[in-house]
């Protein structure tokens, strides 16, 4: 694996994978795509900025031997006093191996310093994946709190876990 941060010329490869993730994402959300066709992408037309990064982490393809790209992530907070996981997404072909447990691992442990993980309730996998990443990041050092999502009284509230 190797992990980049996203270069200026890349966003459009991110893009693509956004709309995977969205994809992914809609059973927990309840999220349909517009009348474009593509999912909602505000939080992606956030970046690039300088308190935000992007990575992406690619592999040889299974086909061609070229790098492909089968993972993304998207971490805002650089200036402030906590780092946020805003968006993470692997390739469904690329899971199920530790991949994402690396590619998490190597996108922490490029910001030392607090960190703010969010998923969603009734997205249980994430749930999971994120405990174990925490683990092995810090130990014991972390809390889960659930949390209200802003506007949204009539879904369930989303989780944060926090390093300590």
């Amino acid at each position: 694996m190797i992990v980049r941060p996203v270069a200026d010329d890349q966003w459009s490869v991110v893009a693509w994978l956004w709309q995977d993730f969205r994809h992914d994402l809609a059973p927990a959300v309840h999220g349909f795509p517009y009348a474009d066709g593509r999912y909602r992408h505000e939080w992606l037309d956030e970046y690039p900025q300088p308190d935000r990064v992007g990575y992406l982490a690619w592999q040889p393809h299974p086909n061609t031997g070229e790098d492909a790209p089968v993972a993304f992530a998207l971490v805002r907070g650089l200036d402030a006093g906590g780092r946020i996981m805003q968006a993470f997404f692997v390739v469904p072909a690329a899971r199920r191996d530790g991949f994402g447990r690396r590619f998490a691992a190597a996108v922490i442990g490029r910001h030392p310093g607090p960190w703010e993980i969010p998923f969603q309730h009734d997205n249980v996998g994430a749930g999971h994946f994120w405990r174990v990443v925490s683990s092995d990041a810090w130990g014991a050092a972390w809390t889960e709190t659930e949390e209200a999502v802003p506007d949204k009284p009539h879904v369930p509230p989303d989780h944060w876990i926090r390093s300590t």
